[in-house]
Parts: structure tokens; sequence; C-alpha cells
């Protein structure tokens, strides 16, 4: 029998608060409390009760009697094969370790887009592309072990954006759609209402505690996610002067791309987005016809080298794979006029790919003693999905996965809390009668009652809609996996949409036993600062991580049962 070690901590309020909390907001009406929504200091004390609630629970923990792990993988038609599994994954589950110390690095991974049905869709892909039935396959972020899920809506829409999720996400604030960097207060598009309702990043209060900060992205580095992190508008759009509206000019706005160069010092920043750095007068070096979009003339690459020492910028795969980390300290690498290209279209001789800038960035920012903030974006895996090109999308985010993967070789879990998630999901939905080990991108098994074949793969909405004179289009495994192919619609739009449901945050390292349950976005930042003690938790109080310690302290217990398993055979 097992035995309870327990202690139930302000169990009064525990089981009381949330009813509480519930009967409060049924009394306000939607109008109050969407004023409520506007101030930070909202969603700043909604953080903080709920940082506060899961600090002070404690897991249950029971004393087991016996232990026995099984090993052996086993044939899955074989019950043994899924026993064993199962108390495999019970055994890692009851001995699972807590790191409350403080982290020195955080690295954020966004998956731009990545809903579950990605997730899941990924997996089976990188599965299929090793010559598996996919299934079974696991993506690395699969591996961590604690699990939660975000509430994506912004401020004033139901289905949210990058950019209002950004901000909750980087700097803790919900906010409207389509800004960037300024609480709820500031409606899309003005500029002037903008002034005074900035909010601050993570990456930014991590730079003033003295840590070096960076970020990746397969998008143009002005993109709505990475912008998140160093921006302050009421326009998402506004990359580059050229693109202020009359009202931001007259009223003193700066343009993202500007804002990238002068806001903050962020040390390593790889992506696209050339044209917004270069006046009209530059032409792009790998595209004659390309030329560069600031009306005032400045040279951003050049403002953002000044006064930095062993400062690179590169715009090719060459030229990056000759930085050398242990000489470089600043880096800039610009692939692409604007966003870098799908990694199915990507000529790998001319750049990068997410996973070799995310490695380039870690060796650059580790240098820093005192820790580093990382962001990596998969920012086209969103961009596949809006033009339900579900191949490109997939590819997208098994190669964000491979990413994920190699940073988790070159960081350590005791120092480093690192988290995946997305800032929003698609209408993209991932199912039909299909046998085990078929193709992601394949053909349902049975026939529609049209007598027609369909993927399994598919979009509720977007440019995929194919519908002539009352019939769709019949559809053969060799039309679907076409890198170009545009998945089946239901509904006719230029662009497939975003969705409303929640979408996962995966974490390990310092502090990710803080990610459980349902959160809202903008929880995640406060668990970063938090973990890094900087503003407004620099009081944390969190043991630097100790590296003399075991990652694995049931190491010892394994041993112990695989001596049992030789001794006492089953």
């Amino acid at each position: 029998m097992l035995t309870p070690h327990y202690r139930v901590p302000s169990l009064l309020v525990i089981l009381l608060g949330p009813i509480l909390m519930a009967a409060s907001r049924a009394a306000m009406d939607s109008q109050a409390l969407y004023e409520l929504e506007k101030e930070p200091a909202y969603w700043d004390a909604q953080a903080r009760a709920t940082l506060d609630a899961a600090l002070r629970l404690r897991p249950r923990e029971h004393q087991a009697k016996n232990v026995i792990l099984f090993l052996g993988d086993g044939d899955e038609l074989d019950p043994l094969y899924w026993n064993n599994k199962g108390r495999n994954a019970l055994h890692t589950a009851l001995n699972k370790p807590r790191n409350s110390h403080q982290a020195k690095n955080v690295i954020l991974f966004l998956g731009d887009g990545m809903g579950i049905p990605t997730v899941t869709a990924a997996r089976i892909l990188k599965g299929q592309l090793e010559r598996k039935s996919g299934e079974e396959s696991s993506l690395a972020m699969d591996s961590f072990p604690h699990l939660a899920l975000s509430k994506t809506y912004n401020v004033d829409q139901q289905m949210p954006d990058s950019a209002g999720t950004a901000t909750a996400y980087q700097c803790g604030v919900k906010a409207n759609y389509g800004t960037l960097g300024v609480n709820a207060a500031a409606p899309r598009h003005n500029c002037q209402a903008s002034h005074g309702n900035d909010v601050t990043s993570v990456l930014h209060r991590a730079k003033l505690a003295g840590k070096s900060v960076g970020i990746v992205t397969t998008t143009r580095v002005q993109h709505a996610s990475p912008a998140a992190a160093y921006a302050h508008v009421a326009s998402r759009d506004w990359y580059s002067d050229a693109d202020l509206s009359e009202e931001a000019v007259q009223n003193g706005c700066r343009d993202i791309a500007y804002q990238l160069v002068y806001n903050t010092e962020i040390d390593v920043i790889l992506g696209g987005g050339r044209t917004y750095m270069f006046p009209t007068t530059y032409q792009d070096p790998e595209y004659p016809t390309v030329k560069g979009a600031r009306k005032d003339e400045k040279n951003l690459v050049d403002e953002w080298l000044k006064n930095k020492q062993n400062a690179k910028y590169v715009w090719n795969k060459a030229d990056f794979d000759a930085i050398n980390p242990a000489t470089t300290d600043f880096l800039m690498g610009l692939f692409e006029p604007k966003d870098c290209r799908y990694e199915l279209d990507r000529d790998p001789s001319m750049d990068p790919s997410l996973t070799e800038m995310t490695e380039k960035a870690i060796r650059i920012l580790s240098k820093n003693p005192k820790g580093f903030f990382l962001f990596v974006e998969g920012g086209r895996i969103d961009h596949g999905h809006h033009a339900t090109m579900a191949k490109k999308a997939l590819h997208e985010a098994v190669e964000f996965d491979r990413a994920i993967e190699r940073a988790a070789d070159l960081v350590s879990d005791l120092d480093t809390l690192t988290i995946v998630t997305a800032d929003h999901s698609h209408v993209f939905a991932f199912g039909g009668d299909s046998p085990r080990g078929n193709p992601v991108l394949g053909i349902a098994d049975t026939q529609a009652t049209d007598n027609k074949h369909f993927t399994t793969a598919v979009y509720g909405n977007g440019p995929g809609y194919k519908i002539a004179n009352g019939s769709r289009p019949d559809v053969n495994e060799s039309v679907s996996t076409d890198n170009n192919y545009l998945q089946q619609t239901a509904v006719p739009l230029d662009s497939e949409t975003h969705g409303i449901e929640d979408v996962a945050i995966f974490a390990k390292g310092p502090m990710s036993h803080l990610f459980d349950g349902v959160q809202e976005q903008s929880y995640i930042a406060h668990v970063m600062a938090y973990a890094l003690c900087i503003d407004p938790y620099v009081d944390c109080q969190l043991p630097e991580a100790n590296h003399a310690v075991a990652s694995h302290p049931s190491l010892l217990l394994l041993l112990m049962s695989l001596l049992l398993i030789t001794f006492y055979p089953i």
C-alpha cells in the first residue's frame, strides 16, 4: 500500500480561490473587464498570483514498497511490450526531479503557428524521414518533462495574431491584435496612443542584468515574433520608415528596423530582413533587382556595427561559416531581403539552417559568465500553413525540432531553462481513415461520399479551396506529396487563418515545473523572469545551480532495479 507523506498548504485558499475568482469575473460585465485588461497591472497581478500558487504547491510524494523496472523493446503485438513501456514511463514520472535553482540561461523556442496537430504530424513526418512508421517516433520537445497549455487570445480579438501574442510571452502583458511591445491601451495603427504605454521584454531586462542576448528566426528579424523582444509599435507592419503611416510620422513613432538597432543592444541577430536595414540606393548583394527600403537613407547595419568590439555582419553561408565564436562578441546575419527561404527550398550553400544559426548563437552568447537569453523562432511553419502548403509547414517544424535537439547538446539542464511553445495554432487538421505508417502527406484509406480520394492533412479554410461546378478534383499521393501542393480546404480564403485553441508549452531546466495546467500566455514571461531573478523578480532568492549535483538523482534506483531484474527474473 502506498503511504502518503505530504502536506496540503493553504487548502482552503486553493479550493475557494478559483471559485471566488470565477464569481468575481462573472459579476463584472464584459466591457469593464476589457477596460481592466488594458492595464499592465492586471496581467502582472494575475501572473504573480499564479506564480505564487505554483511555488507554494508541493507534489504528492509516496514511498513505494517495491520498484521493478522492465526493460526491452519487445513486439507491439505482445502485451508485454506495452506493459514494459508503461512501467518505464511510470518509473520516470515517479522519480521526476525538480530543479529549483536559479537559471543562468533561458532559451525560448517559438514555433510560429505550431498547434498540437502540427506537433503530431511533424513527429510522424520526422519518423518517416528516418524510414520508420512514424507514430512511435519522438520529437526532441517530447522529452521535456513539464507541460502546460497556453491561452492565446489577444485583449481585443478571440483569434490572435503573432504580434499581440509575442507581446504576451515576451513581455508578460497581453495586448491588442497587431501591436508590439505596448499594452492594450494602445489601439492598432494609433501611434499617438502608444506613447507612454510601452512594456519591456524579458530579453531587454536580461540585457540590463548583464546577460548576453540574441534572436534567431527563419522570418525577417523585424517580423512580429522577434520584434516584440525589442520594439514598441502600434503596428506590426511598420518594418521600415517607408511603411510608417502619416500619423505615425507626425507623432514621432519609429519603425521596427530602427528600433532593432537603437532600443536594445542585441549581441546576436540572425534571420532575414536585409531590405529594411539599407537605403533605397543600396543594391542587394544577392539579387540585383532588389533595393533597400529606407527613405531616411540610413544604413542601419553600419549603425549597429558602430562602437562595437569584435562585431561582424554577414549575409551568406560562407561568411557565416567563417565566423569564429571565440573571437566574435556581436554577430548580425541577414540572409535574405525579407523572410528566409522555406527549408525545402533553402540553398545550403547560400543560407544557414535554423539549426546552424541556433548553434552559432549559443556558442557566442554562452561565453558570457553571467549567462544569456536567446529567442529562437521557427517562423515559417506559420507561412506554410497560411499558404495551405502542409508539406512546407511540417518540414519547417521538423527543422525547428532539430534546432531544439542541437541546443540540448550545447547547454546543461542544470542551469538553462528551455521552453518550447507556439504563439497560436492554425485551422490545420490531421485525420481520416488511415493505416499505421500512412504517409503524413498521403491519402486516406477510404473515399469520400463524392467517390474521390482526400488527404489526411487538410485545412478549414484558405487558398486550397478547389470546388468548381459543384465538384472537387480527385487527388493521389503523387500529387499530394509535391512540394508546392495546396491541401484542399472547406472555405475559400486568400490566406488560411490562425486557430483559436490553446497551444502547448514544453519546458525543462531550472523552475520548469512552474509550467503546469492551463495558463495565460503572458505567464510565460513571468516564469522566465522569475527563473532568471531579473526584474520584477530580482528578490527571487533562488540558489544558483550546482553543477556538481547529478542531473539524474534516480540513477542509483535505476541500477538497483537492473540488479533486481538480473537476480529475480520475471
